[in-house]
């Protein structure tokens, strides 16, 4: 049985090289608990200074910078300046534009939603989650 995302039957799931390789690097990026944290607490807090999240994950400044750095490389996070500090703030552009891009993959083109056991993800809506 192949793990290959590409062999998938034509009627199922189908991502084309390029995206695959994106969702790899999000996903092993993501594996990370530090820098999944990193992004759950951006999530919420909207922004936040680089000692304010060396605070939440106890972590040193450096190992904190450490992964900034590689979330601002992929595109998923951003930086601001104000005088001496950095604020970071999840950056919305890229990562929404690979899970649209995902999601459109994998949706049902005839409805334009992604059914699981308990929920049904509508892909286009401003909420995207309707109950069963």
């Amino acid at each position: 049985m192949s793990t290959n995302v590409m062999d998938a039957p034509a009627q199922g799931l189908f991502l084309s090289d390029e995206l695959e390789h994106e969702l790899l690097g999000i996903f092993k990026l993501l594996s990370d608990e530090t820098r999944l944290r990193i992004l759950l607490y951006l999530g919420r807090e909207r922004e936040l200074h680089v000692t304010a999240l060396c605070t939440r994950l106890d972590q040193s400044q450096p190992a904190v910078s450490h992964h900034l750095a590689l979330l601002r490389e992929a595109d998923l996070i951003e930086a601001r300046r104000d005088g001496k500090h950095n604020f970071y703030s999840l950056k919305r552009g890229h990562f929404h534009s690979v899970i649209e891009r995902l999601f459109e993959s994998i949706a049902d083109p005839q409805r334009a939603e992604i059914r699981f056991d308990e929920f049904v993800l509508l892909h286009g809506r401003e909420d995207g989650i309707e109950g069963i």
